[in-house]
């Protein structure tokens, strides 16, 4: 467990992920601290000039006209968060949970919220003591950012509801939201002006779906990369496509990338030298492409890490408080809306379907003889044996699951509030699906992995180095096949260790 300082300003994607693993014990900086001290003041003197402020003590999207007395603001805030906290489907994982009072913790203590540090220290005790509220998944439209979400995790924060207190790193158990802040010493809140709307308005929760999915995504792409080396020896294709002199010539970064990385596990191949002089002129497209469709992948994620870094260290609740000297300005703008984080989750869901796709092509290269010039299916007993036949067929059906989850959340638009919230992203629908999208992609590599381990089994010369390494690790997971047997905890095995990190990890 490592100490985690936030500040509203430094937080990763690897802190987030760490922090819903429970590997973080997570602070609040004293210069965050001092921040909202002065953003709270700054509450407090509207309210003793009486300034009738959107947020703060008017009513909320529609009813925003309706100005409300000063003794019924506390349960102004308390029943928008009742109110608010409606949704739907199965609760969101205890992983998530964490990831998404991180986030929002981090929001808050940027000081433009108008938020008391006591709100950011309750979430930091209920973070670093494993007390989840219990939230149903659905009911964010990603504006005015995840609304009801964002409501339930409040709504345990005052006490109410149901909350999941963390046994050990892999058991929890469900409890009344008082009784499990009150077994952690944590005293329930009590939200003043402007602080309901403050933790509930904001992207949190499709920035923790969101976090995931890259992270998983970081070390898929490498992955691919991995398989393709591992299907190119394994049928004794050509190391030619990854010449970077290729690649120097349509200068995309991460297609040079993928393709020293295919080359780098390539080095030394014996395989390499034993078909020098064979009649191959060229592979097909899913092994002699790999860089330029790994390519856009690497350089879309990149990209799409920019994007989520900036969004979990920013402002994105309604309205804003800025002070500059003795003025103070309370602004109403748009920050909560999600379409960044949305527009990035449809194009990493589609790129997820796309290294799907190529690596069930080249799993069929490796299982047909014609290309691969093994058995049929790598069967030991063509015929009475089916071999390997069902893996492509699982790793096809996966891919018909990724065409679905590759259909854009962001065009579901539907206004709400009377018309006044007219525009909305998605986002938490999208950033969700995109998490999804990633763990099915690890079982469709895992597969190919597994098919590439097998057919090289087969192979009396040794591979490349960076394959080799690839082979040891499979091989520690999945045996070599002896006969017909079930297949489903070897991809499954696999696959958990892949997003594990252990395959990368083998070569730092």
């Amino acid at each position: 467990m490592r100490e985690l300082v936030i500040d509203g300003n430094s937080l990763n994607i690897r802190d987030v992920v760490d922090t819903g693993l429970g590997l973080t014990k997570v602070v609040l900086s004293q210069s965050a601290r001092e921040k909202m001290i002065i953003s709270r003041e700054a509450i407090t003197e509207i309210l003793n000039n009486k300034t009738v402020t959107y947020g703060i003590n008017t009513g909320f999207g529609a009813l925003s006209s309706v100005s409300i007395e000063s003794d019924k603001l506390e349960q102004l805030q308390a029943n928008l968060i009742r109110s608010h906290a409606c949704g739907i489907g199965d609760p969101m994982e205890n992983s998530h949970t964490l990831m998404m009072m991180l986030i929002r913790a981090n929001t808050l203590c940027r000081g433009n919220s108008g938020a008391r540090p006591i709100l950011v220290d309750t979430l930091i005790s209920m973070i670093n003591n494993g007390v989840c509220p219990v939230i149903p998944r659905i009911g964010s439209l990603g504006a005015s950012g995840d609304l009801a979400p964002l409501s339930h995790l409040a709504l345990g924060m005052m006490g109410e509801g149901n909350c999941n207190i963390r046994i050990d790193l892999n058991n929890w158990e469900t409890t009344s939201s008082d009784l499990a802040l009150k077994r952690n010493g944590i005293e329930p809140i009590v939200p003043a002006a402007k602080e309901g709307l403050s933790l509930i308005n904001g992207t949190s929760q499709m920035c923790a779906f969101m976090c995931e999915a890259l992270y998983n995504l970081d070390i898929l792409c490498f992955a691919s990369d991995a398989s393709a080396a591992c299907t190119v020896e394994a049928i004794k294709g050509s190391h030619k496509p990854f010449d970077p002199r290729i690649h120097a010539s349509r200068p995309h970064p991460g297609q040079s990338t993928s393709a020293a990385r295919i080359s780098s596990l390539l080095n030394n191949s014996e395989i390499k030298l034993s078909h020098v002089d064979c009649d191959k002129v060229q592979d097909a497209y899913s092994i002699r492409c790999s860089p330029q469709v790994h390519g856009p992948v690497i350089d879309m994620l990149r990209e799409s890490r920019r994007i989520l870094e900036i969004e979990i260290n920013s402002s994105t609740d309604n309205p804003l408080v800025f002070i500059e000297g003795d003025k103070i300005e309370v602004i109403s703008g748009g920050n909560f809306h999600g379409q960044y984080i949305a527009l990035s989750s449809d194009s990493i869901s589609i790129a997820c379907h796309e290294l799907a796709s190529i690596s069930e092509r080249r799993i069929n290269q490796i299982l047909d003889p014609k290309w691969s010039g093994h058995s049929a299916f790598l069967a030991n007993d063509e015929g009475l044996e089916s071999g390997l036949m069902i893996i492509q067929y699982s790793s096809a059906a996966v891919l018909a699951e990724l065409h679905l989850l590759s259909n854009s959340a962001t065009t579901s638009n539907t206004p709400v509030s009377m018309g006044k919230e007219d525009h909305a992203s998605m986002g938490a629908t999208g950033a969700h699906r995109t998490m999804i999208a990633t763990r099915l992609l690890a079982n469709v590599i895992s597969n190919e992995i597994i098919c590439a381990s097998e057919a090289l089994h087969r192979i009396e010369e040794k591979p490349g180095d960076g394959v080799s390494r690839v082979l040891e690790w499979s091989r520690g997971i999945v045996m070599p096949f002896e006969g017909d047997r079930a297949l489903s905890e070897d991809t499954k095995n696999l696959t958990e260790s892949l997003l594990n990190g252990d395959l990368t990890r083998i070569f730092m």
